[in-house]
């Protein structure tokens, strides 16, 4: 599933493009994915100007202005959803579902598993309620180890099932926990509630460590993740631990090894992480 980083590349990538463009119309060829899409989605987009593309955790939001009503599209990836750009008369593919059409170009949402979503938000309605829910972007300046040490203290899992939780930290995927916690030395199994302030004051910066380089190389492209210009990440032949399981730690030399957290895959060094 894309994650932050992912979401985040993405992102940077459409805002220099779309910034300032405008929406022609939409083209509508599924009327549901994770959730039912707006009837009037393309009476709504049309006219549409791009004024700003935003992220919020793993939801790409495009602010727009100028057409029936001032709002926001938000489109979440799902577990293997992507956009790209075509030229115009470009024949969709099974699973491109939504068009946004442009002068001269096509921004093409395809999602093989209908896992994602792409809503309009009117910028007069209250905050939608998938936004809301969110916890805290882990690369703003409020998340710091002390808020960290203080928002697990009722915390008695694991840590690492912790932080994939959205509801605590945004954006912090499979990929990117097993990272951000062996480059903390913190096990993966050990339980939130006891882990120390000074603890989580190493593990903070190494998770915003571990998304920045993440975001430098593009993000993982682990199934069928790929940019808006058809370019694939690379973190992943970067990783210390995850998908490593069975071969010798790079600081260590002990064996990484392979566990099961919450029904995925955990992968850590038990010699450098404890």
């Amino acid at each position: 599933m894309p994650e932050l980083p992912e979401v985040e590349v993405c992102r940077r990538g459409l805002q220099p493009e779309l910034a300032g463009e405008r929406i022609l119309g939409a083209v509508v060829r599924s009327p549901r994915l994770r959730l039912p899409l707006p009837a009037t989605l393309g009476e709504t987009l049309a006219g549409q100007q791009v004024a700003a593309v935003r992220r919020r955790g793993k939801y790409l939001l495009l602010d727009c202005r100028g057409g029936v009503e001032d709002g926001c599209l938000i489109i979440h990836l799902g577990m293997s959803g992507n956009l790209r750009f075509v030229p115009p008369g470009t024949p969709p593919e099974k699973h491109d579902h939504v068009d946004l059409v442009f002068a001269s170009r096509i921004l093409r949402f395809s999602d093989p598993r209908r896992f994602g979503v792409v809503l309009w938000q009117a910028a007069e309605e209250a905050v939608h309620p998938l936004l809301a829910a969110l916890g805290i972007e882990p690369l703003a300046g409020e998340f710091t180890g002390d808020w960290l040490f203080a928002a697990t203290r009722g915390r008695a899992g694991a840590i690492k099932p912790v932080l994939m939780d959205g509801h605590l930290v945004v954006g912090i995927g499979n990929i990117y926990a097993a990272e951000s916690l062996f480059r903390a030395g913190i096990s993966p199994l050990r339980a939130a509630n006891r882990i120390s302030r000074e603890r989580y004051r190493r593990l903070v910066p190494a998770i915003r460590q571990t998304l920045a380089d993440a975001i430098a190389a593009g993000g993982s492209s682990i199934r069928d993740y790929v940019h808006s210009d058809g370019g694939a990440g690379c973190f992943q032949v970067e990783c210390n631990v995850y998908g490593r399981a069975g071969e010798p730690c790079r600081r260590c030399g002990g064996v990484i090894r392979q566990i099961r957290q919450s029904g995925r895959s955990t992968f850590h060094c038990s010699s450098c992480q404890h």
